[in-house]
């Protein structure tokens, strides 16, 4: 495993504890990339320095712990500038990596699908664009070398790339468009049954309960970001309720702006449901900022206004009860669950069972056999339960969704 050293900035509008915590994630976001950190360095200014970040001293403080430690890479928890980068490589003679940077490494660790991949490549190009500088810093001319019909342009090498990230560019977002036109579709296909997303901030147990409530078999570890693509499991409710219920990406402070267009399209899961169980780490200090963090991030992708309920995990690892209480009074509906033991679990499943009970109505439908548009736009929209035929008539039970209903009002049989 590389050698790492983690770096973060106390600046005027961040308290102490916040960068400190800040910088904690960026740990554990460094030893899920699969890198040791081997020393932290917080430092306080009143501005980041325009060429180093930290400053010069502090950068010279930093080359020594690096030589010290025997580092192999330094990862500072804020965007730096192309400029910021080359000047603190040249500085401290050891590599150096962003925030954005290492968030985007783990999301090319994990992508398993092809949009995920497809997603994870456009938010690198569209990082490295305004940095190829970096990367080719000898600039070479392309000239001709074999004579007639072989000489170059004349550009620049950096101007070629830029010109083919750019191409890349417009190829990626055109094929994740049509991806997410498609899963626009399915999402609306689904419409006929009650969707219930999991959200929260990274490692709060997402997973778990994922397989707790639908017996699926989805990857859990305790890490930053075990899960990437996400995935919708069918959850049987009892009493003939089903609903689908989806595990989405986890959330992170400070997110790349540019991270959370790429996964747009991912995020749609969440758009398209209609209740968000919002899952919450029970014993974090710092559980009522990243709350926070994960509706901003809501309203940015327009899933502000779904209903949610909290569910507030990993109770059975609580060590400070009076905390946890303060933070409940600050809440509105919310549930005490734990992923690990299965407390709390039936509670939330009655809950959502009502949420999906109240979404559609079952009615008995009386259809003539031969209307097949009728029967057709019965089987799109509703679960049919039950199916026979008398004569010319096709009588059926089914539970149709409430916004559906008036389609099937005049085949609704009286009882």
């Amino acid at each position: 495993m590389e050698n790492v050293i983690a770096v973060g900035l106390i600046l005027p509008e961040v308290t102490k504890t916040t960068a400190e915590e800040h910088l904690e994630e960026l740990v554990k976001l460094i030893e899920s990339a699969g890198a040791s950190v081997v020393s932290t360095l917080l430092s306080k200014r009143g501005a980041p320095d325009p060429a180093l970040y930290v400053g010069k001293g502090k950068a010279e403080e930093i080359q020594k712990l690096a030589i010290e430690h025997k580092a192999e890479l330094i990862v500072f928890d804020d965007d730096l500038t192309p400029a910021q980068v080359r000047n603190l490589e040249k500085a401290i003679e050891t590599r150096v990596l962003d925030r954005s940077e290492l968030i985007i490494d783990i999301f090319a660790k994990r992508a398993r699908t092809r949009q995920a991949r497809l997603q994870v490549e456009l938010a690198q190009v569209q990082y490295q664009m305004p940095r190829l500088r970096r990367m080719w810093t000898h600039l070479s001319r392309i000239t001709g070398v074999g004579g007639v019909g072989s000489r170059g342009p004349g550009e620049k090498q950096i101007e070629v790339d830029r010109r083919l990230a750019k191409q890349r560019l417009d190829d990626l977002k055109r094929e994740l468009a049509e991806i997410e036109e498609r899963r626009d579709r399915q999402v609306k296909a689904r419409k006929s049954t009650f969707n219930a997303a999991l959200v929260g901030y990274t490692n709060v147990g997402k997973s778990t309960l994922m397989n707790r409530f639908t017996g699926a078999d989805v990857f859990v570890a305790d890490m930053l970001f075990a899960t990437l693509d996400p995935r919708t499991r069918q959850w049987d409710l009892g009493d003939g309720i089903k609903v689908l219920l989806s595990d989405t990406v986890g959330f992170v402070e400070k997110l790349p702006h540019h991270l959370v267009a790429s996964f747009h399209a991912t995020l749609a899961e969440v758009t398209g449901a209609d209740l968000l169980l919002h899952v919450v780490d029970a014993g974090d200090p710092g559980a009522e900022e990243k709350l926070g963090v994960v509706r901003d991030v809501l309203k940015k992708i327009g899933a502000g206004e779904i209903p949610e309920i909290i569910l507030l995990n990993k109770v059975d690892r609580v060590d400070d009860a009076a905390a946890l209480n303060a933070f409940r009074r600050k809440l509105g509906e919310h549930y005490l669950v734990s992923a690990r033991t299965g407390d709390g679990l039936d509670a939330v499943a009655r809950r959502v069972r009502a949420a999906a009970a109240a979404f559609e109505v079952v009615v008995d439908l009386d259809i003539p056999a031969s209307d097949g548009r009728t029967l057709a736009a019965l089987a799109a929209t509703s679960a049919v339960h039950e199916r026979r035929y008398e004569g010319d008539r096709c009588l059926l039970r089914a539970s149709v969704p409430r916004a559906e209903l008036h389609r099937f009002e005049r085949f609704v049989r009286s009882t």
